[in-house]
């Protein structure tokens, strides 16, 4: 029997959840590489820890690749209730519009920031700065990042680009995909340790193509796996009872392959991109050991509950997901910038940078986002009129 998830079926609220908590994470996360040693970050204070290096590793090896594998999924029902053409014109508007609109507006600024904080003495202001960020030209080398420039940068939008061009690359292929996932999940069912046979493509992919610090440690085609993977085969019953029965030994077994990319990571000059082999294994594991912890991420959420319907709560931030996304990069530097600069500890500032661009982005949100028409298209929300704080 075909385990195909209905367009109709319901929405797998743990996963809803998990997006929720991964990108109010990134306000965390960011915040804390404002005071990690070795990241290039927009504003760094004086005084660094390398605890926040090992902290933010914790992350890195799962937040994104589940948020590209939770996007896929979404493009299963998307595709199903729209069909392929539909599905590539909306993905075009909702993500295509908030891109371009948060590249030409939002972006600028942490560039700008990131200069005032290098320099005390530069004094151009922002105005002068902006046209300068837009002189770009063509390179086609660095696909599908196809402008460059002195100081133009999609910045943290990175996400989107690759979401936009991944659904794309998806619509002319989803039914044969579709219809290659059914053995597949047959042969899952006989076989679960099949799902740990991705690991091989993501390792090869960090290690021969080298991992990438601009989009969160991992190479950015290493994300499409996480995203096929979730269009394909994550909502399959069979699979997610095999993801389930493999949870706990694969989550223990990709723990004990993190820690084995510590010496790595620790000892080498350059381990995202040094052609040595200890480096190439280090990238290699580290790909091996991400795909562990979605696979175990995924299996220890998906336990048998009663159907319940979501929260107001978690309504309201999963309908602000992509555009507190949108928003909290130029958020963070800006409070950041800011901050730094006051004594006090690390511990304090950085509570007052979290705290602060939460609060921001809630505001900024609530009042001005989800209040008008043209606001939510441009941040790639649904024309639905805002009722009540939890609508």
């Amino acid at each position: 029997m075909s385990a195909e998830p209905q367009a109709t079926a319901p929405r797998r609220g743990e996963l809803d959840a998990l997006r929720v908590f991964v990108v109010v994470g990134l306000v965390f996360f960011h915040s804390g590489l404002v005071f990690a040693p070795e990241d290039d970050f927009y504003v760094k204070n004086a005084q660094t820890s390398d605890a926040v290096t090992v902290l933010a590793g914790f992350g890195v090896v799962w937040a994104m690749p589940m948020l590209f594998l939770v996007a896929g999924l979404g493009s299963r029902y998307s595709i199903r209730r729209r069909g392929p053409a539909r599905f590539s014109r909306e993905r075009l508007v909702r993500l295509g519009v908030p891109l371009v609109f948060a590249t030409l507006v939002l972006c600028p600024l942490p560039q700008w920031l990131r200069l005032r904080a290098a320099d005390p003495g530069y004094d151009e202001s922002y105005w002068r700065f902006w046209p300068r960020f837009l002189t770009v030209r063509p390179d086609a080398a660095d696909f599908p990042f196809v402008l460059e420039g002195e100081h133009f940068e999609t910045g943290h939008l990175w996400f989107v680009v690759l979401l936009l061009v991944f659904s794309l690359f998806l619509a002319p292929v989803a039914a044969p995909l579709a219809a290659w996932a059914e053995p597949v999940g047959q042969a899952v069912a006989l076989h679960p340790a099949l799902l740990l046979l991705p690991a091989l493509p993501l390792a090869a992919i960090n290690a021969f193509l080298g991992m990438e610090e601009g989009f969160a440690g991992w190479n950015r085609w290493a994300y499409l796996v996480f995203f096929l993977f979730g269009y394909a085969l994550a909502d399959d019953g069979r699979v997610r009872a095999a993801l389930r029965g493999l949870a706990v030994p694969v989550g223990v077994f990709g723990l004990v392959l993190f820690a084995g990319t510590a010496p790595g990571f620790l000892s080498l000059d350059d381990p995202f991109t040094e052609w040595a082999p200890f480096a190439l294994v280090t990238r290699a594991v580290f790909g091996a050991a991400g795909r562990c912890w979605v696979v175990a991420i995924l299996g220890l959420l998906d336990r048998p509950r009663a159907a319940r319907p979501p929260s107001r709560t978690m309504v309201y931030l999963g309908l602000a997901a992509l555009p507190l996304y949108v928003l909290h990069q130029p958020v963070v530097v800006a409070l950041a910038y800011g901050v730094v600069g006051r004594p006090a500890p690390i511990v304090i500032k950085y509570v007052v940078i979290v705290a602060g661009s939460l609060a921001v982005l809630l505001l900024l949100y609530e009042f001005v986002v989800r209040r008008t028409r043209l606001t939510r298209f441009l941040f790639g929300m649904r024309s639905d009129p805002p009722v009540g704080p939890a609508s």
